[in-house]
């Protein structure tokens, strides 16, 4: 072979065949880079494989829930009855996040009530639910006093929040202190929580809010069924709001929710829009009434609520019709 030509270095040798293997023989070579990395072990290997069909997976869940999730709610009225009631629990949990910070400035203040109130408000028109208010006249402007009302479900809070008076806070389980956003939003806001499990310890606090009632001007809300009751009828009333109002001397004002039955119902898994009628009752005065006058004084605020009870849950403004029906509330004794 004669000398090499520079055209030879630059790959243009006149003395070399065009198809000549030596063409492709530096890109059989491995390159510097290549000589030193590492070859994947099996864990590398297996992600690798396994990470595009883990998405295609996650894709076809999604395109299945999303086909299934509007098939079950116009064609399964548990499943939209669910549905409904996870958005409201979960929204409730939400809004609390954002009131925290803004309570939080406040600290432990009733008057944070009012924050939670105004976030609150606008629930009632994501359910369609129509909430008419009556005898809001009959608050006592300008005293403390002990409110009193029915409880059925969690949907109590729309009427409650409806008719809310100021500086208004209510008493409620214990438990509620563990749930989540909710419950720091509800300390924040002064509610009053109750260990219904120790008697001493519920005693005590009672005792501790007749005297908050009296030197700080706070109205407090309770329900004296002591737990939700579904079966469109009323619990007898446990008798500590009773005490609380006769001990710090302060009237009752018995608040009345109509039957929600027409539009819910969690036995049937039932939950649609309707309406429901809030009725405030005069104040029941309590000056000069003892210990010893507790259980009348329950008995007969029950009975007047139970009457006010029937008569907006029939009269087509309220609950509708459910009282009429057999078996219905409108059976139960007084």
């Amino acid at each position: 072979m004669g000398a090499l030509t520079p055209s030879c270095v630059s790959g243009s040798c006149p003395h070399r065949p065009p198809n000549s293997a030596f063409y492709t023989l530096p890109a059989l070579l491995p390159s510097r880079n290549q000589a030193h990395s590492p070859l994947p072990g099996p864990l590398q290997v297996a992600r690798m494989e396994l990470w595009p069909g883990a998405w295609t997976v996650l894709l076809l869940l999604f395109l299945l829930l999303l086909f299934l999730l509007p098939t079950l709610w116009f064609c399964s009225p548990s499943a939209k009855y669910f549905f409904k009631m996870a958005f409201y629990n979960g929204w409730i949990l939400f809004l609390a996040v954002l009131a925290i910070p803004v309570c939080a400035v406040r600290g432990r203040n009733v008057e944070n009530m009012k924050i939670l109130r105004l976030m609150l408000l606008h629930i009632k028109y994501l359910y369609g639910i129509r909430v008419e208010v009556r005898g809001a006249h009959h608050f006592p402007p300008s005293q403390p006093y002990v409110v009193v009302s029915n409880h059925q479900s969690s949907l109590d809070l729309l009427g409650m929040m409806e008719v809310l008076p100021g500086r208004c806070v209510p008493i409620a389980k214990r438990e509620l202190l563990w749930a989540g956003s909710a419950g720091l939003a509800c300390w924040l806001a002064g509610v009053i929580f109750i260990d219904r499990k120790r008697t001493g310890d519920a005693i005590s606090v009672m005792s501790e809010v007749a005297q908050t009632l009296l030197t700080q001007d706070v109205r407090v809300w309770v329900f004296p069924e002591g737990t939700r009751n579904h079966n469109g009828s009323m619990l007898p009333f446990k008798r500590g709001a009773f005490h609380l109002a006769v001990q710090a001397q302060v009237p009752i004002v018995p608040i009345v929710m109509s039957s929600y039955q027409d539009f819910y119902c969690k036995k049937e898994r039932r939950f649609t829009s309707g309406r429901c009628q809030v009725r405030v009752l005069p104040p029941v005065p309590t000056e000069g009434l003892t210990p010893d006058d507790v259980p009348a004084l329950a008995d007969r605020v029950r009975h007047s609520m139970l009457t006010i009870f029937r008569e907006i849950s029939t009269d087509g403004r309220g609950g509708g019709d459910y009282l009429k029906k057999p078996g219905g509330m409108g059976e139960a004794p007084l």
